[in-house]
């Protein structure tokens, strides 16, 4: 089934044509050097570049794939989570042409885009690895990080094992960033800069001790870097700061992954695949597998290309609803968050 994915859920306007789980063509065009004076995305800015953006992203992407819009079969597009101006930018470009073509319109959740990633075939990157269901999602971005048990592709198979209580673990590395003087986006820069520092340089606290949990915190770890800096300013050298996002970037990985590797031993699914931008962090791919198969869990670790924000994973996420009848012409709704269900807190609370 040839499918167009429309994606525009935070500050990257992008579109993708895919048959099946290849990708025929993935255009993104990002909005990081609009945003980068602010530390962070300005969400009218990221509005009013997706109306700018939209048309010429998914012609660029046809003309890729060699389609016109007349062969597609169906279009995607991201509906919830993100920002609502970004969403509502997308969904009526995408209503609008499954209008004038009659094809069906089916609303995606980014956040399962993100989990089902994994099984992309893209063109200009390695095969993706074995990976088949069920298993357990370990979904990071700079929005939302959390555990998911995967039976199959639709959202009824997925269910929310643990989250943030706080931070995204994306999130607190642009925090950590901006404290730092970085720039932004923060998590390639720390991520690099961490590759030439001591792990164990700084006396930072690792997070969630608490191993009965599998929810995460990085509020604290921030914060612990923020005193830190305090009574360390300024940072005497280069090497110490080298030593500072080595700690830091440590500490985060270990608790994602040892929180993934309780929930794979919890639910008996001794498989874990690596979701959301985050899962582009170079210690994250290369400590996963080492330190999971160590307590007997395969890791399935995608292309960069997969984890960072596309439209392809929105077109094939969309395949198995559009494969079910699925049309949502006429009543498409966007929502800031994921239809994928969520925890319930001790005391009846439920996270936001």
């Amino acid at each position: 089934m040839l499918i167009l994915g429309i994606e525009t859920s935070c500050d990257e306007t992008a579109a993708a044509v895919v048959r099946g789980r290849t990708v025929l063509a993935d255009v993104v065009q990002s909005q990081v050097a609009l945003h980068a004076e602010y530390g962070g995305v300005v969400p009218e800015i990221a509005s009013r570049d997706h109306l700018n953006k939209a048309r010429p992203v998914i012609e660029a992407a046809l003309t890729e794939a060699k389609v016109t819009l007349n062969e597609l079969e169906a279009i995607a597009v991201t509906c919830r989570p993100g920002l609502s101006g970004a969403l509502l930018i997308g969904t009526q470009v995408a209503s609008a042409l499954a209008f004038a073509l009659e094809k069906p319109l089916i609303g995606v959740d980014h956040l399962v885009g993100h989990i089902l990633a994994a099984f992309l075939e893209f063109p200009d990157a390695p095969p993706p690895p074995a990976c088949e269901f069920p298993f357990i999602a370990l979904l990071a971005s700079g929005g939302h990080t959390a555990l998911y048990r995967v039976e199959g592709p639709e959202v009824a198979q997925m269910a929310e094992l643990g989250a943030t209580r706080d931070d995204a673990a994306g999130e607190a590395y642009d925090k950590v960033a901006k404290l730092l003087g970085l720039g932004y986006p923060g998590g390639p820069i720390v991520d690099r800069l961490a590759s030439e520092g001591d792990p164990e340089g700084v006396d930072l606290a690792r997070p969630m001790l608490d191993r009965s949990s599998l929810e995460f915190s990085f509020s604290g770890l921030k914060t612990n870097v923020a005193r830190w800096v305090r009574e360390h300013a300024p940072i005497e050298n280069d090497q110490k700061l080298r030593d500072l996002c080595a700690t830091f970037q440590r500490r985060v990985v270990d608790s994602l992954l040892d929180r993934a590797a309780a929930a794979a031993e919890r639910e008996g699914i001794f498989h874990v695949v690596l979701a959301g931008g985050v899962a582009a962090n170079s210690e994250l791919r290369t400590r996963g597998s080492e330190l999971l198969e160590r307590r007997g869990v395969r890791l399935t670790v995608p292309s960069r290309r997969a984890c960072t924000d596309n439209a392809a994973m929105i077109a094939h996420a969309g395949l198995y609803a559009a494969l079910g009848g699925k049309d949502d012409r006429g009543r498409l709704s966007i929502s800031p968050k994921s239809s994928l269900p969520q925890v319930t807190r001790k005391g009846g609370g439920r996270r936001s």
